[in-house]
């Protein structure tokens, strides 16, 4: 697996609990021989998607912003994992804009994310704060693209890695339970990645 790059999304709009359960997750898989990249919506511009159609008849998207290093890292990438708060019962506004504007990427080639393995993590403020919608949404975004996606299993993180900050860095830090189904999902996206890509 020593050739395959992961690409990391992190949603949160400020560098604090998810952004540290995300580069947690890319540290394991990076001691592990994968090129890993991360991409944190904090401080970045992108904005909302237009639908304009602009993308279909030039094979790339009207908006220039921070999208381009996303549209290039996506393109690279052998597996993807799609990191976000909770926010309002879902992923967050950042993380939705990044899904729509990978329109202008099924623009140039509509098979381009086809195959890509997938891993979702959300972190809410409660223990059940939307967790499994975020990862609903994140889940959703994979198959619409063919990007296959993996969970951590039936027992400990059945949609992906969750985690539970109670809203600050030492908590996410404590949870024991949430940092166990990062480690289920890290297993079994390892074990996709090898043995389909």
């Amino acid at each position: 697996m020593v050739d395959m790059k992961i690409f990391g999304i992190c949603g949160s709009p400020r560098v604090n609990t998810t952004d540290y359960v995300i580069r947690n997750a890319l540290d394991k898989l990076k001691s592990h021989g994968l090129e890993t990249v991360l991409f944190s919506c904090a401080g970045k511009t992108i904005k909302p998607c237009m639908h304009c159609d602009y993308c279909l008849k030039n094979k790339k998207c009207i908006i220039e912003d921070d999208m381009l290093d996303v549209y290039e890292n996506l393109q690279n990438a052998d597996g993807i994992i799609l990191a976000t708060p909770v926010q309002s019962g879902g992923i967050s506004s950042n993380l939705s804009t990044i899904m729509d504007r990978t329109r202008a990427l099924e623009a140039i080639d509509y098979n381009l994310l086809r195959g890509k393995i997938g891993m979702s993590i959300a972190v809410g403020g409660d223990r059940t704060g939307g967790q499994d919608f975020a990862h609903l949404k994140n889940i959703t975004y994979f198959m619409i693209h063919g990007i296959i996606p993996v969970s951590g299993g039936p027992f400990g993180s059945n949609l992906g890695a969750s985690f539970w900050s109670n809203d600050s860095l030492e908590d996410v830090k404590k949870d024991e339970y949430g940092m166990e189904s990062l480690n289920r999902a890290l297993v079994e996206f390892s074990k996709f990645l090898k043995k389909y890509i």
